[in-house]
């Protein structure tokens, strides 16, 4: 026997010995090198590890109480009396609203888990936004207010309400004046709270203030039509849609909604009509529209003015003054094109601007009178309510402030010390203030300068309501108890005007009462009941009228040209600058989320920050910069440095900045992230502008971007099919290969049965936006962890689907080439066209993964899925090497459980959000999709119960389920009824690199785009 050998009886035993504690001490920060650990060493001087059993093993109760308790439980505890409500294993659905789309809630034993919309919803139709998607993660957030605060201390509620009350009594007495400061409220219910207020302390004023103002829109139409509002757009009546700037399938307005709209007369059913509405997209910066439009146009935004000056005159046939020739000839030539389409389909035409700018919209509104869209594709009497922020008044208030006149301030649901223009003047007027009150569920950097502070609800702890459109009203209700000390914000205010009704449900109840179920025919507990099983409630739509506009457009293109030629640059050290709001962070009240930050740009690809976005040709040549270098930019005192970004169809000579980064006050995981851009936001006639004149240097600095597009190379193969509508109707399967015999491939694999299910995909690559709603589904969906900036840097996303961004240009006279590698070597970046593939799993039939894994740890089923048993894995990584699409993931650390990563998903958010019908995958295995096999044995189940069979519709992925543009289908190929069926039948359908005969099982239909002379 050797007497060298020690032997343990188990892992708690060896855990406590000397050696196996000095050898485990450290944890790889980053892979060994393989001399190393042949060598022996490399287990020195890395990352401090935490406990090895705590790294193994996880508490049931840890998990189940964790956000209700500080310390951790370590006893799984039964219920002793079952909720009724509640079935162990069984999901729990319930209606509410997020910002006032109907959605539905999914629960699992009292904790929601996942947000998906209503299928019933008519603004998306189930479709749901990647913000709504991620929203469910915040109510677990650790760093959530978690209690009252006074005077930057923990207080009683109690003590809170009696000093707000005794304030409030003596500013009413004196007369003094008191202001409620609120993003818009589009809630009828939180209106009559604030009503009820103001009827108390009869000098408070309710000011509407949004970080992303609409302000121009709604004066525009007041000085145009005299109807103060923001119309409902209706781009499914549009054949021809023209945008200015106006990022309408992004962050502009309601998108989910907009992009339901724009699909439905470019996707499958409409090219099977044989028609297809026409995009011509003006912009700067390349945004996910522009990157959608069928023609995209770049210009400055000191040009932008001068070309819907020139489009009005072009369609009128007069001369405004003002009025020059374009320098941009290629711009002048495609503003005249798009002229001629406008007229020719007078009657179903749009135009849309992003400015906020009065002079600008009016302008938009008198081109589209001309073209008569008022009454079919714009609807001024049935009127988008959620963006009623008024600039000036916020501007007035600051004035009050200043001047002494304001002795009560309250903040609801907004925070201008983050986005502001000009924090400091914000901050020293708010200090004038007596009572400053901010109701919030972060401490922000507002909430910071306040007294007090009124731990508001998460929206899934609320009662409430909300009507963002005309005549639509949904309902909100709570899906789980506070899990922190919080108070709703309009229980509070209701507190402190002493108001009658002493609970905000009852108040919810009696507004719906009074002012909703009257029109319904139906009230009181019977109409209650129904509404929170349906969600909302419809009223038909007034009949939309048509407006004629009839103002002297004299000095409104006067005042455009004035304009424009301040915005004009000189000299090499200038730049026009751009400001955006993307579709992930948006205008940045969402930052502290890591579903939110890692998710990438849908089309730079670039995680976890901002940056400065230039043309390439203008970084190398004018900036005689590379891409990752740090630049300075300045405007009127303020700077931020950013890295470059070569961005190909950015205007030359402009660079584009996303707001939403740079908090300070947002949490661990959005503090820090990228830089703070509103700063060089600038007032114009009494609108928040977001484009200026900027100053930019290169710092010498370089600080590489976590860009994911680059992460997995195809080696130029042609993954992407386009082609033209006019093309397409003269020979339908032709970019597809239909059209010709296909080649018949040798198999060295064996065909497999499928006699009951064969599981498969369609993805309409027409419909795909590209907005990445899909990945955060799926992350809700899956248990995905995010991993942080410093590990995508390493390419090592853990993302189930990725949405690939390719971009394609015209060499001369020849056909669209799709170009992914090396894009900075072509010679001219400004016209290029984007297409968006969506790329998971493909489970195909001769899957390379599964010949090559050793322990059979991927393997087929019997209905068409290509499996992952995670227990066989040994991370050998072979399938990953061998899979030709690149959608296999490794896990190179527990992400979920590992104190590096508590800033993303570990600490900061517990782990209540997961998806129980799911594991979450261990260190050192491959993960990949699995076409959520959890919904497709639910849906199966359910049929079995229902003693029926299975039918089309059973199931649907997350991703095809939050999708509005219903891009993705999934079902069952072998009901020839299906819509997969129809959808892979169809002319437009081909396989990603079916050359190699893998097989796989998600046909992609070829991209189509509706160009004309303008192209040619």
């Amino acid at each position: 026997m050797d007497s060298n050998k020690k032997y343990w009886k188990g892992l708690e035993e060896l855990n406590n010995t000397p050696e196996f504690v000095e050898k485990n001490k450290n944890e790889f920060a980053e892979p060994i090198p393989i001399e190393d650990l042949l060598s022996g060493d490399g287990l020195s001087g890395r990352t401090p590890r935490r406990d090895f059993l705590k790294a193994l093993g996880f508490g049931v109760g840890a998990v189940a109480l964790a956000a209700c308790q500080p310390v951790p439980v370590h006893k799984s505890i039964p219920y002793l009396i079952k909720p009724e409500e509640v079935t162990p294993g069984i999901p729990n659905y319930y209606v509410s609203s997020f910002e006032g789309q109907p959605i539905l809630v999914k629960t699992r034993e009292g904790r929601p888990i996942k947000i998906e919309g209503n299928p019933e919803d008519i603004l998306a139709k189930g479709g749901l936004s990647s913000q709504g998607q991620a929203s469910v993660l915040d109510l677990y957030n650790a760093g959530r207010l978690q209690a009252p605060q006074k005077n930057g201390a923990d207080a009683g509620w109690d003590a809170v309400d009696a000093f707000v009350k005794t304030e409030l009594t003596a500013i009413k007495a004196a007369g003094k004046k008191i202001r409620i400061v609120s993003s818009t409220v589009y809630s009828p219910s939180t209106q009559a709270v604030i009503a009820q207020f103001t009827a108390q302390y009869p000098t408070t004023k309710h000011i509407n203030y949004d970080a992303v103002s609409y302000t121009g829109i709604i004066k525009a139409n007041e000085n145009s039509f005299g109807k103060a509002v923001i119309p409902h757009y209706n781009f499914d009546k549009a054949d021809v849609i023209v945008s200015f700037s106006a990022d309408f399938l992004g962050s502009w307005m309601a998108n989910e909604e907009y992009t339901r709209q724009y699909v439905s007369n470019r996707g499958q059913k409409a090219l099977e009509a044989k028609k297809m509405s026409r995009h011509v997209q003006f912009e700067t910066g390349m945004s996910l529209t522009g990157s959608n439009a069928d023609t995209r146009v770049p210009l400055k935004p000191s040009e932008e003015g001068l070309a819907i000056i020139a489009l009005y005159n072009a369609i009128a046939g007069t001369t405004l003054p003002g009025t020059k020739a374009l320098d941009n000839k290629a711009l002048d030539a495609a503003v005249k094109v798009a002229a001629k389409e406008l007229v020719a389909a007078k009657g179903k035409a749009l135009v849309v601007a992003g400015a906020n700018d009065v002079a600008t919209q009016v302008l938009v509104n008198a081109i589209n009178s001309l073209l008569g869209s008022y009454g079919t594709t714009i609807d001024l009497d049935n009127t988008v309510n959620k963006f009623a922020g008024n600039d000036q008044d916020f501007i007035d208030l600051l004035s009050e402030m200043n001047r002494g006149e304001v002795d009560a301030v309250f903040f609801l649901n907004t925070n201008p010390a983050y986005n502001y223009y000009k924090p400091a003047e914000f901050a020293s007027a708010l200090k004038k203030v007596r009572l400053k009150v901010s109701l919030t569920e972060q401490l922000d950097e507002t909430a910071k300068l306040c007294d007090v502070v009124a731990a508001n609800n998460h929206f899934l702890e609320s009662w409430g309501d909300a009507q963002v459109l005309t005549g639509y009203h949904s309902v909100i209700q709570p899906t789980i108890n506070p899990v922190y000390n919080t108070r709703q914000a309009e229980q509070s205010l209701m507190n402190w005007s002493d108001s009658p009704v002493k609970d905000y449900y009852t108040f919810v109840r009696n507004n719906w009462d009074a002012t909703v179920f009257p029109k319904t025919g139906a009230t009181g507990q019977p109409a209650w009941e129904k509404l929170l099983q349906t969600g909302f409630v419809k009223f038909a739509d007034v009949t939309a009228g048509s407006y004629t506009f009839s103002k002297d457009l004299n000095a409104v293109a006067t005042t455009i040209a004035q304009q424009s030629a301040k915005q004009a640059t000189s000299g090499a050290d200038k730049v026009e600058l751009s400001l955006y709001e993307n579709v992930s962070v948006g205008s940045g009240a969402r930052a502290n989320n890591p579903w939110l930050q890692e998710l990438p740009d849908p089309v730079s690809k670039v995680t976890w920050d901002n940056f400065a976005a230039v043309s390439p040709l203008y970084g190398r040549d004018v900036l005689k910069a590379e891409q990752g270098d740090v630049v300075e930019i300045t405007v009127d005192g303020y700077s931020v440095k950013l890295p470059l970004l070569f961005q190909p169809g950015q205007a030359s000579g402009t660079v584009s900045i996303a707001l939403g980064y740079g908090r300070t006050a947002a949490g661990k995981v959005g503090d820090g992230v990228g830089q703070n851009a509103y700063p060089f936001y600038s007032l114009l006639n009494g609108t928040f502008q977001t484009s200026s004149v900027a100053s930019i240097k290169v710092t010498g600095v370089k600080s590489p971007l976590a860009q994911t597009q680059t992460h997995h190379s195809y080696e130029g193969r042609n993954v992407i099919r386009e082609t033209t509508l006019s093309k397409y109707l003269k020979d339908p399967g032709a970019a597809s290969g239909k059209s010709e015999k296909r080649k018949e491939y040798a198999s060295m694999w064996d065909e497999y049965e499928r006699p009951t299910y064969d599981w498969v995909m369609a993805i309409d690559l027409n419909a795909c936006t590209g907005c990445g709603a899909c990945v955060v589904a799926c992350n809700a969906e899956n248990n995905v962890p995010v991993v942080g900036k410093d590990e995508v840097m390493r390419r090592r996303e853990m993302h189930w689907i990725r949405i690939d961004r390719y971009y394609s240009f015209n060499e001369g006279a020849g056909e669209p080439v799709t170009e992914e590698a090396e894009i900075a070597k072509l010679k001219n970046l400004d016209n290029v066209s984007v297409v968006h593939q969506p790329m998971l799993c493909q489970h195909c039939d001769h899957a390379p993964c599964e010949t090559v894994c050793p322990v059979l740890a991927t393997v087929h089923s019997s209905e068409g899925l290509n499996h992952m048993a995670y227990n066989r894995c040994v991370g050998t990584r072979y399938c990953a090497n061998n899979c030709p699409y690149k959608v296999r993931r490794f896990n190179w650390f527990n992400y979920w459980n590992d104190a590096r990563f508590e800033n993303y998903m570990q600490e900061q958010y517990t782990q209540l959000v997961l998806n129980p019908d799911v594991v979450t995958r261990f260190r050192g295995v491959m993960e990949k999709c699995s076409m959520c096999i959890q919904r497709i044995q639910a849906g199966k189940l359910k049929a079995k119960m229902e003693n029926r069979p299975y039918k089309d519709g059973d199931v649907k992925m997350a991703c095809q389920q939050t999708c509005s543009a219903n891009a993705i289908i999934f079902g069952n190929r072998n009901d020839p009824n299906s819509e997969v069926a129809k959808a892979l039948a169809s002319e437009r359908t081909y396989y990603v690199l079916e050359e190699l005969n893998v097989k796989p099982g998600i046909g992609y239909q070829v991209k189509v785009r509706n160009v004309n002379e303008l192209e040619a």
